[in-house]
């Protein structure tokens, strides 16, 4: 959530700092900024709205410096308004300040600070970050001991780009909880909250660990712990090119990231799988470390938020109907709080799309503390649960842009299920017939995702006829149950339509009450042994009034009596069709959004990378 982007160089910072912004507003945000150093003084620029509303602001004036700072502002202390939109500075306007995070001793901070004849202009907590600077500076001088010192003074979480009138040649940088990138460019050097804000200048960078500090220059770019002592570390080399964060010709980045399901399923699997002869044979994580002994694993359990959390719960009947192993599955928020039971003999998984999630990484950090291995999914190289896990497994889906997850989510269930199989051979619970046979159904997913996008007629026609309905409700069993969450979630996510997910037996024990011919119902059924009961469920809400659609792989038979609509997804094992059953389920997400005028890569309120509590 918000953005961050920061530039020092020989280069007008205006432009370059607006279009990294754009790069980053699928973060979300509802207020931007600018802040650049004129040769005379900090010249600031912030507006509540879209992007676009600071540009015309912007390119009726002009703004010309080489040293700047800009921000996309999610709302957390004060309104969405011009006042509270970052970056903040201090009284003179001499300090300029950006912020990512939440500053939990902001008030304690805010009354000191007043009773020292500070005066506020707004309600964030970031300000209190430029005022704090600004009293240390005026003892020292000295604006890298300012920050330093003041961020001593901070609790909480942040990602910081400081600017200071008297130091012309550089920009501060520093991070806590909050990611924070620098791109390491040719005579001038950027920060950013994510990398696709500096791809079209560098492809070098650093991803500051935590408590460090960086001080870019044009020609340089020095690195410091918390003690200001100088640190040493190699850049990291972007290997995925600009274009994966573009559009290539899709109306919008979440259609393109669907479609590009078949080839990131591939490109997470392929690693994995061990072939001889074009078959496959095995599965080999390299990534996890020896010392875990699936044979002797007591339990799993399983922590994320959101969409991630809904592939550990698809996850944990794959790990249990294969391995044999009883799995837990929370949500993070609830996690840290709950003193949860950890024993040695657990696999603790996280899963985080971002790799920043704060209450993710806030569980993984307990669960670590109690001596459990800790092994984290996540699609981001450098994040910080990649650096604090035990193990971890990438899931190579390349960069998502739209804030609603779709190949972060069908990855992170290749990966599990990849898990879930290998573990499975490892404690002898699947004979080698039935290990070969899942491992050839496995190879398959990719294509089979590539055939349910070559023909999306039947979900687009279905969604005319369904796109204004006031209540959607997803229906399944087992497998499909914790399935219909991601889909539900999806539909509310980019459509703001009211949509919950049930599991289908638990129906007549409340929520049919809210049924009516304003509601659909959409049932996913991929366990055919399932299909008569949850047929039965679809005739219930029928004869209620509602509207049907089933996502199946049933051949036509089992739901041709009862079912107003049937998408058919190409036929798999069961324990893997939850990959390819999300999908249509996806689709019909995105073409709701549209029909109802919304943006469906930027929706309201939300954030990507959701890196406060």
């Amino acid at each position: 959530m918000c953005g961050i982007v920061g530039y020092v160089g020989c280069k007008n910072a205006t432009p370059v700092l607006v279009n990294a912004l754009k790069k980053l507003e699928y973060r979300g945000y509802d207020s931007a900024g600018i802040a650049v150093f004129t040769g005379q003084d900090i010249v600031v620029r912030k507006l509540k709205g879209a992007l676009k509303v600071l540009e015309e602001c912007i390119a009726k004036e002009v703004i010309k410096g080489s040293l700047g700072i800009g921000h996309t502002r999610w709302a957390t202390h004060g309104e969405p308004s011009d006042v509270n939109a970052h970056p903040q500075t201090n009284i003179s306007g001499t300090i300029a300040v950006v912020h990512n995070g939440i500053i939990e001793n902001y008030t304690k901070l805010k009354a000191w600070l007043q009773s020292e004849g500070v005066v506020f202009q707004s309600q964030t907590d970031t300000e209190v970050i430029a005022h704090l600077v600004n009293y240390f500076y005026e003892q020292r001088s000295d604006i890298f001991q300012a920050v330093r010192q003041a961020l001593h003074k901070l609790e909480g979480s942040y990602a910081l780009g400081v600017l200071c009138k008297d130091f012309p040649d550089r920009l501060i940088a520093a991070r806590k909880e909050s990611p924070l990138i620098v791109g390491l460019g040719a005579d001038e050097n950027f920060i950013a909250s994510d990398v696709p804000a500096v791809l079209e200048h560098t492809r070098e960078v650093y991803f500051l660990d935590q408590n460090q500090l960086a001080v870019l220059y044009a020609d340089h770019v020095d690195l410091f712990d918390e003690d200001g002592n100088k640190v040493i570390k190699e850049p990291y080399h972007v290997d995925w090119d600009i274009s994966s964060a573009e559009k290539n010709g899709y109306a919008h980045f979440m259609l393109k990231e669907i479609h590009e399901q078949p080839k990131a399923l591939t490109d997470t699997m392929r690693p994995r799988l061990v072939q001889k002869d074009s078959e496959a044979v095995d599965i080999q994580f390299e990534e996890i470390k020896q010392d875990v002994d699936w044979k002797n694993v007591k339990r799993i359990v399983i922590t994320a938020c959101g969409t991630a959390y809904h592939a550990g719960v698809v996850a944990r009947y794959a790990f249990e109907q294969l391995a044999r192993i009883p799995v837990v599955v929370d949500v993070a928020s609830e996690f840290r709080y709950c003193n949860p039971i950890l024993n040695k003999d657990d696999v603790f998984i996280v899963i985080s799309q971002s790799g920043e999630t704060a209450d993710t990484l806030a569980a993984l950090r307990l669960a670590k503390s109690a001596g459990v291995h800790v092994i984290a999914i996540t699609n981001c190289v450098g994040s910080t649960v990649s650096r604090e896990a035990d193990s971890v497994i990438y899931t190579w889906a390349g960069p998502e842009i739209a804030v609603a997850s779709t190949k972060a989510y069908t990855t992170q269930l290749m990966c599990l299920c990849l898990l879930a199989l290998k573990s499975a051979a490892v404690r002898g619970t699947i004979d080698s017939e039935r290990y070969l046979f899942l491992l050839k159904e496995l190879s398959t997913i990719p294509e089979k995702a590539g055939a349910i996008l070559s023909d999306q007629s039947d979900i687009q026609k279905f969604v005319t006829r369904n796109f204004n309905k006031k209540k959607v409700f997803f229906i399944g069993r087992q497998f499909d149950s914790a399935s219909s969450l991601e889909c539900a979630l999806k539909l509310k996510e980019v459509s703001y339509m009211h949509s919950e997910a049930f599991a289908a037996g638990e129906l007549k024990h409340g929520p049919i009450a809210l049924v009516d011919t304003s509601t659909l119902v959409v049932a996913t059924a991929t366990v055919p042994e399932l299909y008569e009961k949850l047929s039965s469920n679809i005739v219930e809400v029928k004869t209620r009034g509602a509207s049907t659609l089933v996502i199946t792989q049933d051949d036509g038979t089992a739901f041709k009596e009862t079912a107003d609509e049937v998408v058919r997804i190409p036929k798999t094992d069961f324990v893997f069709a939850a990959m390819l059953a999300v999908i249509p389920a996806q689709l019909f997400a995105y073409y709701c959004a549209v029909q109802r005028g919304n943006d469906p890569d930027k929706p309201r309120n939300l954030a990507k990378s959701v890196t406060v509590e």
